[in-house]
């Protein structure tokens, strides 16, 4: 390895990056009365969106639930442990997928014809659009996180009564929801506990 492609090599970030994005981060129930601008929103999107998917398709669609209006359009649709907490979050995101995501990679995957993979191809694009979606939900979650925005990623709702309220001409489809804000350490519960990389792993 020369010098100059030994320097231009990755460092580990700093632990106060790692303890804000990983080790001190925390999944929030309870928030302080702060709005979030929109452009840190917007910062957190430009992020995100730069993490990989398979053939650049993104088929992750963002729809960030803020006013009133639309947080009574969202509350019926879920479980009912969710409901006070994204009552009082000051965003919440409604992570998505769009089921014609296909249609983009004209643009997003110029140099080859991967558009003719997915088209007529339901079972194929519909896995590759949730699983891509679900990984851009997590680049996005970590993007927040480095701008200093907290957390609180939920499954707890009626996909058919979400997507009927949010995408009734059916085109994208929710994957799952965050609530997004300035997080109140005040009501954490106690971390609990993960596998040990002995239970979660292999080395092959």
């Amino acid at each position: 390895m020369t010098a100059q492609n030994a320097a231009a090599q990755p460092a580990t970030i700093s632990n106060d990056a790692l303890d804000q994005l990983f080790r001190e981060a925390r999944t929030y129930n309870a928030w302080l009365p702060k709005p979030v601008p929109a452009e840190t929103l917007r910062a957190a999107y430009d992020l995100a969106k730069l993490g990989p998917t398979s053939a650049n398709a993104s088929p992750a669609r963002f729809v960030f639930v803020e006013s009133e209006a639309a947080k009574a359009r969202l509350l019926p649709t879920l479980a009912p442990l969710n409901v006070e907490k994204t009552k009082t979050a000051p965003v919440t995101l409604i992570v998505a997928w769009d089921t014609e995501f296909y249609d983009k990679l004209p643009k997003l995957f110029p140099h080859a014809d991967m558009r003719s993979y997915f088209v007529g191809n339901k079972p194929l694009s519909e896995e590759n659009a949730f699983r891509n979606s679900s990984l851009q939900g997590a680049y996005f979650m970590l993007a927040a996180r480095s701008l200093g925005l907290d957390c609180g990623p939920m499954s707890g709702f009626d996909p058919a009564k979400l997507n009927a309220e949010f995408f009734p001409d059916g085109k994208w489809k929710v994957n799952f929801l965050c609530n997004l804000g300035y997080g109140d350490r005040s009501k954490l519960y106690p971390r609990n506990p993960r596998l040990e990389f002995e239970e979660a792993c292999r080395v092959l």
